[in-house]
């Protein structure tokens, strides 16, 4: 739990247990109930001995994965554990339904509209709404954490695999994949990426996965990454080295998939390379020491320490380290939902107004997306409710709990634990499976029968 002192300023995380037992004993105040907080009455920090802590992060696509941990003679111990969802592919999807909107009313018989795009410039270093909202919230959660814990140290990935590696000039064989500790690594966690981390043929996920030569060497095929794919135990001895056409030749759909998926660039990991620098350079703009590495060293440093494949376990498994003796037991998922919207209308099919939204948010004295209570003392939805409240301006509201959304629940029964911050809630158990891919042999190759 976070633990800040009598005036606000963060002192080291301690064990919920003992958290407990400090507002027990009536020595402490909760001072935000999630993620949760609390503020001791009778501690300064100036009266305090800090050992602070790291933070890590593994940007993503769709996810991004936080750890703070303490980081002793590059032995680290796991402290708290954030997945952060990212609402990127929901902006892009809004902005793209605006533009055909503007693009349809400005071509249809309509009064014309001049465009307005021709005499505006981007900054440099501009990103695209979609990816400058990842860059933004995950600034965000850094800074809370600053703010909650003495952060002294961030970790990052910078890249996600080296491209000197993936070098499409030229295929890479020999003895150039055998040189160096992290040899192979970078190509690995490129096709997992690419392949979704599991079998190419039969679909199996959760089971070792070797390199397959698309088109087999012994027919010609090169070692380029585009002719690699990823395939299970099973599947790889039963292609062995027949050509593809001819293995898949009963099933023509998944053949065509699978030499489009070859050919297919990766939308989510061009989104992560594009925003991962834009990332570093806020990062140092706070002045904390910022380490950079790179996904190919984080996967090899989860097969040394044994830990499965998560978001979370990522980012504590980011950058130099020895051993990891100990990670929580559970996420705290924080989703973006944002914070409603500037629109005034709903639009209808062809993006005309349809009806007209009130222009105050708050209802009561709580506004959607608030983190509510309601106790029901009688009627369907008797019992304790817990969650994120939809308002309406009649005064009965729908709550959102892990369990589902609780409809038609009057106002007075609502107590307000949090104020709306533009994301929602919720944990989930940590990975405990092992990760689907082995560590290589030695020596790192590449070869027709696997890795």
């Amino acid at each position: 739990m976070f633990v800040l002192d009598a005036h606000g300023h963060p002192l080291d995380p301690c064990h919920p247990a003992r958290a407990r037992r400090l507002l027990a004993a009536g020595r402490a105040v909760v001072a935000r109930h999630t993620p949760f907080v609390i503020r001791l009455k009778d501690r300064l920090v100036a009266d305090s001995t800090l050992q602070g802590v790291a933070a890590g992060i593994d940007p993503g696509s769709k996810h991004t994965g936080i750890a703070v941990f303490t980081d002793q003679a590059a032995s680290r111990t796991g402290r708290y554990a954030i997945q952060l969802d990212h609402r990127g592919g929901r902006i892009r999807d809004k902005l793209t339904t605006r533009s055909r909107y503007r693009r349809r009313r400005r071509s249809a018989n309509l009064r014309y509209r001049a465009p307005r795009f021709n005499n505006r410039t981007k900054p440099q270093g501009w990103l695209t709404p979609s990816l400058r909202h990842r860059v933004d919230t995950t600034m965000s959660q850094v800074l809370r954490l600053a703010r909650r814990a003495p952060l002294t140290a961030v970790y990052v990935e910078k890249v996600s695999f080296d491209t000197h590696t993936l070098s499409a000039g030229r295929p890479l064989e020999g003895v150039e994949y055998q040189r160096g500790t992290l040899a192979g690594y970078e190509v690995r966690e490129y096709l997992l990426a690419k392949w979704g981390r599991a079998c190419a043929y039969c679909g199996a996920s959760d089971v070792p996965l070797n390199l397959d030569h698309i088109h087999p060497r012994g027919r010609g095929g090169s070692d380029r990454v585009s002719n690699l794919a990823l395939a299970c135990i099973g599947c790889n001895q039963a292609k062995n080295a027949t050509p593809i056409e001819e293995f898949l030749k009963g099933r023509p759909a998944l053949l065509a998939k699978i030499l489009k998926q070859a050919k297919a660039p990766l939308r989510d990991a061009a989104a992560v390379n594009a925003t991962r620098w834009a990332l570093w350079r806020a990062l140092q703009a706070t002045g904390l020491p910022v380490a950079t590495a790179s996904g190919g060293r984080t996967r090899w440093n989860r097969s040394r320490t044994g830990a499965p494949k998560s978001h979370t376990l990522d980012a504590l498994h980011v950058g130099h380290l020895e051993t990891v003796t100990a990670w929580p037991s559970k996420v705290l998922v924080v989703t973006a939902t944002g914070r409603g919207t500037y629109a005034r209308t709903r639009t209808d099919r062809y993006g005309f107004p349809r009806l007209r939204l009130p222009r105050t948010k708050q209802v009561k004295g709580f506004a959607t997306g608030d983190l509510v209570r309601a106790t029901i003392p009688t009627g369907k939805n008797t019992g304790v409710h817990t969650g994120r409240v939809a308002v309406r301006t009649t005064g009965s509201f729908n709550i959102t709990t892990r369990h589902g959304t609780v409809q038609g629940i009057g106002h007075r029964h609502v107590r307000l634990l949090q104020r709306a911050d533009g994301y929602g809630y919720t944990t989930h158990p940590e990975a405990r499976h092992r990760a689907a891919f082995p560590p290589p042999p030695e020596g790192g190759g590449i070869h027709a029968g696997g890795i």
